[in-house]
């Protein structure tokens, strides 16, 4: 093979390192642009919410219209049931589903099926969701209720839990299940004792990552849960939830109640932040093992 000129081999470098340079500039520019507005939105946020807030948003609930003060504490616990029982319903669900198709659903037409199910489901927009859910259970029922908001978040949480738990799963060494099989432990007991158990570092990360998606979204609980001004814990009524109080206080002309709004973006911004950060912490300890 003969040996190409050396003037050539220089040339092709020197445009090589320029093309680098230039994607390398043009990365960095659209890295600090997105930056700068993720940063002015966070300063604004945490300015207006931080100016606002006090302990009368943790103890008392939304104010009337027209009426001075008020807190957030039923839309605190609202939103607080209503992803807790989201977690209690869609973490089994998409754990088992991403079990199923880890471990049973390699040539299966089914498992083709339910993964093709779960991408619409990822990609769906959520207010279609909440739609969904008011068609087959509020319109049936005639009335809003905290159970059908937990249903219609469930169904945004499960594809993440359902997606990440396969993807945990087929990272575990195939010679850790060999070695139980070679114990004589049934299949079911492999996968429930060793092999979810070696990626539950992954599979809380994506609890914690479907959390984290379910706990702003607005369009699913104004088909469900509605809204409530008054304290309630009967999940089945309309329910108390601070994305509905933003989307509701945000809009009005009252200022304690646009104030009211960004103490509620501020508090689910830091909860989703916290969500993220503790999510990349499990799966980071994960990594080093």
């Amino acid at each position: 093979m003969m040996n190409m000129p050396s003037h050539f081999n220089s040339s092709l470098f020197q445009k090589r390192k320029r093309q680098n340079l230039f994607g390398l500039t043009i990365s960095m520019i659209a890295m600090a642009i997105g930056m700068f507005f993720l940063f002015w939105i966070l300063s604004v946020l945490f300015i207006k919410g931080f100016s606002a807030i006090s302990i009368d948003t943790f103890i008392q609930s939304t104010p009337g219209p027209g009426s001075e003060g008020g807190g957030l504490a039923n839309a605190i616990v609202g939103s607080l049931m209503l992803v807790f029982f989201c977690t209690i319903i869609g973490t089994p669900i998409g754990i088992l589903a991403g079990i199923y198709l880890s471990e049973y659903g390699k040539k299966n037409l089914m498992a083709e099926v339910t993964r093709f199910v779960i991408d619409i489901m990822l990609s769906a927009p959520s207010i279609v969701i909440g739609l969904f859910v008011y068609a087959f259970v509020i319109a049936p029922g005639k009335h809003f209720s905290g159970w059908a908001g937990s249903l219609a978040l469930a169904l945004i949480a499960i594809p993440v839990v359902v997606r990440t738990t396969e993807n945990m799963l087929s990272l575990v060494p195939i010679r850790l299940r060999e070695a139980a099989f070679a114990l004589g432990a049934p299949k079911w007991k492999v996968n429930l004792q060793v092999t979810l158990k070696a990626a539950q570092s992954g599979v809380i990360t994506g609890v914690l990552l479907a959390v984290a998606r379910v706990s702003g979204e607005t369009a699913p609980l104004l088909f469900t849960a509605l809204n409530n001004q008054f304290f309630s814990w009967k999940m089945n009524g309309p329910m108390a939830n601070l994305p509905m109080v933003i989307f509701q206080f945000a809009l009005s002309p009252y200022d304690n109640w646009v104030d009211l709004a960004w103490v509620g973006a501020l508090l689910i911004t830091c909860t989703v932040l916290g969500l993220n950060i503790t999510a990349r912490i499990f799966l980071r300890d994960k990594s080093k093992r």
